[in-house]
């Protein structure tokens, strides 16, 4: 077994070699890197995909990042002061930030790229509901003029994952927010080589000579982003057991999220070390389509959430109990906001409730279109168990196997299934996306400006507005609950578990930092 790897190791090797064929001159020392998914969406406002969130952390820099303690702390910006009625936010960026053509960050382009995210992301969305005005005082400091006072600026500005507030040119930043930026220009610790980036086969970065890190340690994706290795280079491998021997072959330094199933042979290897970098984890998600049928009625949503279960998800994806947790909170489990009440509907099947529902809403028979990730491993197995408990409570089901990046383009379509859209389709947030009403897009149920799927409920839109506002914790606790149990009312759509997942990285890889994002600063090669 043992010389069989070893001979998988050297194909793995060589695979790395025929992608790698348009020779790159070496430049110092080089990480290479394999993600969770192939990269070829560039545009981290555009989409929520976190291989591009990924991208955006190496090539663009935040106003605010968070710590590894999930405190948010100034990034780009050196002081803010706040009026007494909180109504006027005055933020004055730090000395020496330039883009990556030379060119100096202003505020101006902080404005737009405020103004373009806001237009995307869910917590953009909510704080420029409170937004009457952005402007520039000069050219290094800005101002958010609110109608009322907002308990989430710093949250919002700060945030963790998809969709990050990348700071981008103002030339860039206003481009309609529904179309790809054609720059990837930013102000980053990494620069991205286009001449030497082929998609389906690599991504190569260089370290940013002139970018000026913070002063403080680096925490989480706070601090200072000081950049250890020359060079990064995202390889582009889908197989996953490929991706396993090529690390141990050290053809490879760091792969994100080795599939469960390999973890007992990486942890056999000497020369590979498993690295807990998400601490808080992830959680899958079910997602269904309000706008066409059957899943415009609330019945067939209800239907479909009582026919499944969390751990049969759990079993077939994770495996190892270890890595898994049944949880029925939407907030996540062990943290401020998490509760498990009202949620026995995704714990437990009831496939006559579904039928019954089913009966009730006059479900035709048609089948509904679910759509399968073939090429996130995590993610393979979800959409056959939503099959089977779908078909055990009364649908009936097209399972449509597809890569990652073409559910990721399909997902935006809102034509009928039979006209290339959908119904049904799986994914998952770090948890760190998920604490609360605001940050977790799910909720967002404002129809055309929420998350793919386009819920629309007034309702859960005015809790999710008091919550916002709200500055007690035990309110704002209780006003979770309630958003929690509205969207299980409603059956807008299912959290099916949290799950956990080391990296693998090369042993003479330190200083992988723990943030929910795996970020290539702070990392060594020695």
């Amino acid at each position: 077994m043992k010389a069989m790897r070893r001979t998988l190791a050297a194909l793995a090797a060589g695979a790395i070699m025929t992608a790698a064929s348009a020779p790159v001159l070496a430049q110092g020392k080089t990480l290479r890197v394999v993600q969770n998914g192939n990269l070829t969406i560039l545009d981290p406002i555009w989409t929520t995909a976190y291989v591009t969130r990924n991208h955006g952390y190496l090539i663009y820099d935040t106003l605010f990042a968070s710590d590894a303690n999930y405190a948010i702390q100034p990034q780009m910006v050196d002081k803010y002061e706040v009026s007494a009625d909180k109504k006027l936010w005055t933020f004055t960026l730090r000395d020496g930030l330039e883009w990556h053509d030379g060119q100096p960050v202003t505020s101006e382009d902080c404005i737009a790229s405020l103004a373009r995210w806001g237009k995307r992301d869910a917590m953009g969305q909510k704080l420029m509901e409170f937004v009457a005005e952005m402007k520039a005082v000069n050219a290094k400091t800005f101002q958010l003029v609110l109608k009322e006072p907002y308990g989430l600026v710093l949250d919002s500005l700060g945030k963790p994952s998809s969709n990050v507030p990348f700071m981008m040119p103002k030339r860039v930043a206003e481009t309609d927010a529904f179309k790809q930026i054609d720059s990837q220009i930013g102000s980053g610790p990494f620069i991205y080589q286009n001449a030497q980036s082929k998609p389906g086969e690599r991504h190569v970065y260089l370290k940013n000579p002139k970018y000026k890190p913070r002063g403080e340690p680096a925490s989480g994706l706070a601090g200072g982003k000081v950049v250890k290795v020359d060079r990064v280079e995202i390889v582009e491998m889908p197989d996953t057991l490929q991706q396993a021997n090529a690390l141990i072959a050290g053809e490879l330094d760091i792969v994100e999220a080795p599939p469960h199933d390999l973890l007992p042979m990486l942890k056999k290897e000497r020369a590979i070390a498993l690295e807990d970098w998400n601490p808080l984890g992830h959680v899958f998600i079910i997602r269904f389509n309000h706008t066409v049928k059957p899943f415009d009625d609330p019945r067939v949503r209800l239907a479909a959430l009582h026919a499944i279960n969390q751990e049969d998800y759990l079993k077939a994806t994770i495996g190892d109990p270890a890595y898994y947790k049944v949880c029925g909170a939407a907030f996540i489990c062990g943290t401020p906001n998490g509760t498990e009440n009202g949620s026995d509907i995704l714990l437990k099947s009831n496939f006559e409730k579904s039928r019954e529902l089913l009966k009730e809403a006059g479900y035709d028979g048609t089948p509904v279109v679910l759509m399968q990730s073939t090429t996130l491993p995590v993610l393979t197995n979800t959409a056959p168990v939503t099959k089977a408990l779908l078909e055990r409570g009364g649908f009936k089901v097209d399972m449509q196997a597809m890569d990652w990046q073409t559910l990721v383009s399909r997902r935006t379509r809102r034509e009928a299934p039979q006209a290339g859209g959908w119904n049904i389709f799986h994914t998952f947030s770090v948890s760190a996306d998920a604490l609360n009403p605001i940050s977790n897009a799910y909720f967002v149920a404002a129809g055309d400006k929420s998350w793919f799927g386009w819920p629309n409920d007034p309702e859960m839109e005015k809790l999710r507005d008091t919550y916002a506002k709200e500055t007690d914790p035990a309110k704002a606790k209780a006003l979770a609950e309630q958003v929690q149990m509205r969207a299980l009312e409603t059956g807008q759509f299912g959290w099916i578990g949290q799950w956990y997942g080391p990296g693998a990285r090369r042993s003479n890889i330190t200083g992988w930092l723990k943030a929910p994002v795996p970020v290539f600063w702070n990392i060594e090669k020695n």
